[in-house]
This record gives C-alpha cells, sequence and structure tokens, in this order.
C-alpha cells in the first residue's frame, strides 16, 4: 500500500493542514484535506472516504471536492463511508441546504455527487479489495478508527481519540500505525477533557500493544507545539516512533 499524506496537524495554520490520509491514490481516510493539495485528476480518482468522526477538521474539505466534481461535470460518486451518528450530523449540519448544497441528491437522485455509506462499529467493510475495520475510540462525540488491509499488509489509523482499550486490540504487529498526539505533555488535562492524547500518554496506551507495529506515525499535533511535541516523543526512545509531516508519502 502508498500512503500520502496530504495533511496531519491537528488545526489549521500556515504551513500545516488538517489530517487526511490518501491510500493508493483512491481511498481517502478523513477528509480535513483535499483540493489545496491535490491536482484536479488527483481528486476525481478518489472514489472512497472513511470518516473517523464529524468535528469540522476530519470533514471540512468533502463539500469543496463534491463542487468541484458537480463544476466540472463529472457523473461520478464519492462514497463517504461512516457511523451512523457521524452521517447524521453531516446531514443535519454541513449538507442541509443552509450551510452547504445537499449533494446527496445533486446532480440528482439516481447520480448523486456524494452517497453517504452507513457501517458498524467493529464490522469489516470490503471495499475495492481491501478490508477496512471501523473499531471504537474514545472522543468527545462518536468516533472510530480504522484498520485497512490489502496485499498482505495492514495501516490503522486512531482518528482523534484519548485513552481507549479496543482499538488496541486490532493493530498487534501490523505494518503501521497512525496515531494522534494533540498535546504537550504540560497540558495533559486539556487533551484529557477533550479525549486527545500526549507524549506521555502515548506511551501508556502503546503498553497495551502486545506486538508493537512496524511503524509508528504520530499525527494531529497542534502546530504552535509541535517542536515540544517532537522533543518528547524523541524522549520515548523509541525507534518505531515517526512524526508525521505533510506531503509525506510512505510504501507499506
Amino acid at each position: 500500500m502508498k500512503l500520502r499524506v496530504l495533511g496531519s496537524a491537528g488545526a489549521e495554520f500556515p504551513g500545516f493542514r488538517p489530517p487526511a490520509f490518501l491510500v493508493d491514490d483512491h481511498l481517502l481516510l478523513d477528509a480535513g484535506t483535499i483540493g489545496s493539495v491535490l491536482t484536479a485528476e488527483e481528486q476525481w480518482g478518489i472514489r472512497h472516504i472513511f470518516i473517523t468522526h464529524a468535528h469540522l477538521d476530519h470533514i471540512r474539505a468533502i463539500p469543496a471536492l463534491a463542487d468541484n466534481i458537480i463544476v466540472q461535470n463529472l457523473r461520478q460518486t464519492v462514497f463517504v463511508h461512516a457511523i451512523p451518528a457521524v452521517i447524521a450530523a453531516m446531514r443535519e449540519h454541513l449538507f442541509n441546504g443552509v450551510i452547504w448544497p445537499d449533494f446527496t441528491s445533486l446532480p440528482d437522485r439516481d447520480t448523486p455527487v456524494i452517497s453517504f455509506q452507513p457501517l458498524e462499529a467493529g464490522a469489516v467493510s470490503v471495499v475495492s479489495n481491501y478490508d477496512i475495520r471501523a473499531v471504537a475510540v474514545d472522543h468527545t462525540v462518536p468516533a472510530v478508527g480504522y484498520r485497512v488491509s490489502h496485499g498482505g499488509k495492514t495501516l490503522a489509523y486512531t482518528g482523534d481519540t484519548g485513552p481507549t482499550e479496543e482499538f488496541w486490540r486490532c493493530v498487534d504487529g501490523i505494518d503501521a500505525l497512525i496515531v494522534e498526539v494533540s498535546f504537550p505533555d504540560s497540558m495533559e488535562a486539556l487533551a484529557l477533557t477533550t479525549k486527545h492524547l500526549t507524549s506521555s500518554l502515548l506511551r501508556a496506551e502503546l503498553k497495551k500493544i502486545r506486538n508493537l507495529p512496524r511503524r509508528i506515525l504520530i499525527t494531529h499535533p497542534k502546530p504552535q507545539h509541535r517542536d515540544t511535541i517532537r522533543r518528547e516523543l524523541e524522549n520515548l526512545a523509541m525507534e518505531e516512533i515517526e512524526l508525521l509531516h505533510d506531503g509525506a508519502v510512505f510504501a507499506l
């Protein structure tokens, strides 16, 4: 699998883009960044988007992608997969005809630009020969992470989460784990309140995994604290850990 980091920051800031991870050029994990990075042809290649939760920084690029497709007059549907609570939030608060047009019925209901695909936490979806399992995580809103397997390789992505349990039982010895660290250790109280991780909290979470993933890729640091988080991750002295940067590409 090819993994392309379109965005990996915990906020929008000069030089930093919200989370989005493109797998093999057509499958997207979260959608904080699309059109500001991808060419038109690359955008048209996205057919499936898996959303972890409904917070704006993880869904904000979908409306612009839908608009770009319909303006181009492409008769193509992008399938947006998420748990029912996330779909309900996007229908009510985003694609509601007020904040943004309802692209689930445009240009018509038979061939909409956006088609929501509900999935269940714990269930496996088979999409284009990829096995994608949604696994519950612990955030301030309903949220899941994803375990993606294809061609003998496995990638997992937590999305946003605080200390959690079930997700770690699905990542034993996998090829790569994308996991959030949003705040420095000095802000642990805020991290716990908002259900995010710090470097020290991550260390405790990783102890729940019997065999660590070969790569542990850190996403979602708040840009204002990135340098501090980087130093604290280095102090963990774990060779598997790497702090992501926007634009990075990995071959798993």
